[in-house]
């Protein structure tokens, strides 16, 4: 059947071209989308969005065992957060065990930040190669285990040594939560449901906080936090023991087996690499904004609100439940919105919103005030991120989501790594003067600027970015066992390009068919 919609020019080569008709179509209503036929002949045309559907309506598309799925993907990137996270709410705990500075001990942070790209990785490929489950239940295993390694460790550097180890395998969690679980959705869908899998991570924020308010302020109680944390990873990975792999990727497997050649896996990677590099780059680029917008805007808030707000530590923990409360409603929301509104012009707004909520957000001085505006600021903040990890599948290669996603997103946390020890630095060095006459370090004043830096970063990097809504993925095989087909125009034939090799298949006249496989 014919397509109704109206034809567009193709996509455009290049960095700048693609930046300006990025920025263009920003202001077009319409979707420009890729439209591929079974010849592989591919054209552009602009697709109007769908109306929003009932988010009920949506759920009722997923079966049961899309919903086994998406619910371990959305729990194991909740573990993923609780462990990062008991570490970030618990510093002054931390600091006072080890007698280090508050800075010392966010030296912790960047170790882990800074290996985790390497995790990503390496059980990102596992993942795109071999299947979701078998590196999920391994690297969920681990990270249990590294938090009990943690809990154990008597000094502060084999403390540094055990989070750095902690920080490669929790790199591999983030691909293939995010892939297996969107993968099963339906593609309608997927807006709403990243927005609910994305924030696993301040679901994660939330248990992590209201389990540091159970066990008390005392020094040693940071351990009890980290015991269950190792419990919750653990559990997450015999959990994912109980359901098979992912019916897709088993199907795609199956699909592509045939055409398998020795060596297709690196060929193909070196293919992707080679024709996909600038988008490697970009998202790169634009993950490294938003890891600093989180962290920067995260990592030292409960210190803010302790040392410079004079917020007891219940108190600043309960305002940061809030905050989080707000990041989990936003991200949802905003997530199930980008579906009708678009991935970048969601992600444009919320950013730009959050930006203007930053006087707001550092200014108040009670715990009330504290809490209503990080709510608000975290809805936006978490909005924008909400979007992501679909924004993300929908642009890496088919054949590459987990690892792609995985990595990127990684390189980017790696990148920003810093970002807690830049904050604390920089807000020790400046003395400001509180509502109660002391003096404090400025941690309002430098989380404000920072903050509002990287909004502008995050708008100005995706309007020039690139968008592929509804984009199905789901259809490509593991590495290695891709194959395009792409029609022969002169005799009519139909052969297949796979991983810089090309498989021709000639049919005689009595239907017979026979395949060649030959390299170019």
């Amino acid at each position: 059947m014919a397509s109704t919609n109206r034809p567009a020019d193709p996509l455009a080569k290049g960095t700048f071209a693609t930046a300006k008709q990025g920025f263009k179509d920003l202001f077009v209503w319409d979707q420009r989308v890729v439209v591929r036929n079974d010849y592989g002949e591919e054209h552009c045309e602009w697709q109007r969005p769908e109306p929003l559907k009932n988010p009920f309506t949506l759920f009722a598309q997923l079966r049961l065992r899309d919903w086994a799925y998406f619910s371990c993907g959305f729990l194991a990137w909740t573990a993923d957060a609780f462990d990062f996270h008991a570490l970030s709410i618990q510093t002054t705990k931390l600091a006072a065990y080890y007698n280090q500075s508050n800075t010392n001990i966010t030296t912790a942070i960047t170790l882990t930040l800074l290996l985790r790209s390497v995790g990503a990785a390496a059980f990102g490929l596992c993942g795109d190669k071999f299947g979701r489950k078998y590196p999920m239940i391994l690297n969920m295993v681990i990270l249990g285990l590294l938090q009990v390694a943690t809990i154990y460790a008597a000094t502060f550097q084999q403390f540094l040594a055990v989070r750095s180890l902690f920080g490669l395998f929790m790199g591999g969690v983030y691909g293939n939560a995010i892939s297996m679980a969107l993968e099963n959705c339906p593609t309608n869908a997927r807006g709403l449901m990243s927005g609910i899998l994305q924030q696993g991570y301040s679901f994660g924020y939330v248990l992590a906080a209201c389990a540091n308010l159970g066990v008390g302020g005392t020094t040693k109680s940071w351990k009890i936090v980290f015991w269950i944390g190792a419990g919750f990873s653990i559990a997450i990975g015999f959990m994912r023991v109980l359901f098979p792999e992912s019916k897709q990727f088993i199907e795609a497997k199956k699909a592509g087996k045939n055409g398998k050649t020795p060596g297709a896996f690196w060929v193909e990677s070196k293919a992707m690499l080679k024709k996909e590099w600038r988008m490697c780059v970009y998202c790169i680029i634009l993950m490294t904004w938003f890891n600093f917008y989180s962290h920067t805007s995260q990592d030292s808030y409960t210190t803010f609100m302790k040392e410079q707000k004079h917020l007891s530590s219940a108190g600043a923990t309960r305002a940061s439940i809030l905050m989080k409360t707000g990041a989990c409603v936003g991200g949802t929301i905003l997530g199930y919105t980008s579906q009708w509104f678009g991935r970048r012009r969601t992600i444009i707004c919320s950013a730009l919103i959050s930006g203007m909520l930053i006087p707001a957000w550092i200014l108040p001085t009670t715990e009330r005030g504290l809490s209503a505006s990080g709510f608000m600021i975290q809805f936006f903040v978490q909005g924008a991120w909400g979007v992501i990890p679909i924004h993300l599948s929908e642009l890496s290669p088919p054949a590459f989501r987990s690892s792609f996603v995985g990595i990127t997103y990684q390189l980017g946390n790696m990148i920003s790594s810093p970002s807690a020890q830049i904050v604390n630095a920089a807000a020790e060095g400046i003395m400001i003067t509180t509502s109660k006459g002391t003096k404090s370090k400025a941690y309002g004043p430098v989380m404000g600027v920072a903050t509002a830096i990287i909004v502008i970063g995050i708008a100005v990097t995706t309007a020039l970015g690139p968008e592929k809504k509804g984009r199905h993925f789901e259809e490509a095989g593991p590495i290695g066992t891709n194959v395009v087909p792409v029609k022969d125009i002169e005799s009519g034939s139909v052969r297949s390009e796979k991983d810089g090799a090309k498989a021709i298949e000639l049919t005689d006249e009595t239907g017979n068919g026979k395949t060649n496989v030959e390299k170019v």
